[in-house]
């Protein structure tokens, strides 16, 4: 493939002729459509991470009050729930997990039927309008602070912030589907490995970033502000974030199939996405891969807590340390994967991975209580959920059919998001009534089972 037409802005179709020549991060990077997506990807990623931040500063500083007894309704919900209500964190954490919940319903139950429209609509158009109304959307967020009724003792505010935050989610379950179908259109097939590569880095990269740095750059922007006599500068960033999402986005240039199923109804679209499955193996298999996978990484977020708490020095408040370095394995991983991945098939790759993720978890259980030791297998386990994700979610957008792809990516969301949420539950009752070795022991054995089953001691 030439130089030149790495670098020109028409719109990339992928072909066999295309795919040769050299490949890895730094090819990928030069196609011109791809890069302009990576870089809305990166802005769209940390405003979500930022969005969460924000709503954590905003609970803290006008919803949260210095006593529990003035949120006396709030006081019976933690009670039901058999949460503790006494400090102030733990009140900001009740309100907080309001804003999950919010964010996470959507991503639980709209995906399939969201990604049935992004099959409808073209994908460029998709992408800038969720992040467009995302920008609008976040616009209101200071209408919120006003006085106004109060309902279980708390302002309307809070309540409008969590109906923001579900109609934020809403937007995303279409994004995050036209995302995933549009990179097989702006990328040759035999450069997809290296594309997923980086963008599991710089969602990793966004991850970390978001959270590490959302308060100090939101507590900065509010005093850049008042230091020219300006309040709100906070309310800023979320949308000059999707803002540059969406133009980043405008400036793709796309060609797709033409559709013509407006007489179809969502529900037989929805049937189709899941024939894809059940004709074609090797997208059934990558997309049970992610959903084990994600369930792994769920339940280690429940159990890092724990390790965490047997490292002297260390305790349960800095389980993020740990699981920092799984997403640092996992960014490794990555670029590992971008540079080196096509010269291995996907199924030595999804079994090396799986291998690694055991062994992380039975040594994880043995060598508890020493830091060294702990971290190194938490980068290892991210290492190896490296190895996993990207062949598996290559392997998706190639093997499915282009008309399908937005049904089927919006059904892989719909079961990750589920795959994270019950293990949050699950593990945590584990750990309490069995303890903490015998689950890992039981999440190690499932990724054994999985690997064994890729037999990767077969010619593939």
């Amino acid at each position: 493939m030439s130089g030149s037409s790495l670098n020109n802005s028409e719109p990339t179709r992928p072909t066999e002729g295309n795919a040769e020549g050299p490949r890895g991060l730094q090819t990928v990077v030069r196609f011109d459509g791809f890069r302009r997506l990576w870089i809305g990807q990166i802005f769209s990623q940390l405003a979500d991470k930022f969005y969460i931040v924000l709503m954590v500063y905003l609970i803290a500083q006008y919803w949260v009050t210095s006593t529990p007894q003035e949120n006396g309704a709030l006081a019976e919900i933690a009670s039901a729930i058999r949460m503790d209500f006494e400090t102030r964190a733990q009140r900001i954490t009740l309100l907080a997990t309001g804003v999950y919940v919010a964010n996470t319903i959507p991503a639980m139950v709209l995906g399939s039927v969201a990604g049935v429209w992004v099959d409808r609509w073209p994908k460029r158009r998709v992408m800038v309008a969720s992040n467009g109304l995302r920008a609008l959307l976040v616009l209101f967020t200071p209408l919120f602070l006003l006085p106004g009724p109060h309902w279980l003792g708390l302002s309307w505010g809070y309540w409008a912030l969590l109906v923001m935050t579900f109609l934020e989610s809403v937007l995303t379950q279409f994004f995050a589907p036209a995302e995933q179908a549009a990179i097989p259109l702006l990328v040759p097939k035999g450069h997809l490995l290296a594309a997923n590569s980086l963008y599991q880095a710089t969602s990793m990269g966004a991850t970390i970033v978001g959270f590490a740095l959302g308060d100090p750059i939101l507590r900065g922007l509010n005093n850049l502000f008042q230091l020219v006599g300006l309040r709100g500068g906070e309310f800023l960033l979320l949308p000059f974030c999707y803002g540059m999402a969406a133009l980043c986005l405008s400036t793709i240039r796309m060609r797709e199939q033409p559709r013509s199923q407006a007489g179809e109804s969502v529900w037989r679209e929805i049937v189709a996405g899941l024939q894809v499955l059940r004709e074609r193996p090797s997208v059934r298999t990558a997309m049970v891969h992610l959903v084990l996978l994600y369930s792994l990484l769920a339940a280690l977020y429940v159990l890092a807590i724990s390790l965490a708490s047997a490292i002297q020095g260390l305790g349960p408040t800095g389980f993020g340390t740990l699981l920092a370095m799984s997403g640092l394995g996992m960014a490794i991983g990555a670029v590992v994967v971008a540079q080196m991945g096509h010269s291995f098939s996907r199924r030595r790759l999804a079994a090396t991975g799986l291998g690694a993720i055991t062994w992380s978890l039975v040594l994880l259980g043995q060598l508890r209580g020493n830091l060294g030791y702990t971290l190194a297998l938490c980068g290892l386990l991210g290492l190896g959920a490296a190895l996993v994700a990207i062949p598996a979610q290559t392997t998706i957008q190639e093997d499915t059919p282009e008309s399908q792809r937005g049904r089927v990516f919006g059904l892989q969301n719909n079961l990750i998001n589920i795959a994270l949420s019950l293990p949050l539950v699950l593990a945590g009752a584990l750990v309490s009534s069995v303890g903490l070795l015998p689950v890992l022991w039981v999440l190690a054995a499932l990724a054994l089972i999985a690997a064994v089953i890729e037999r990767p001691w077969q010619r593939c």
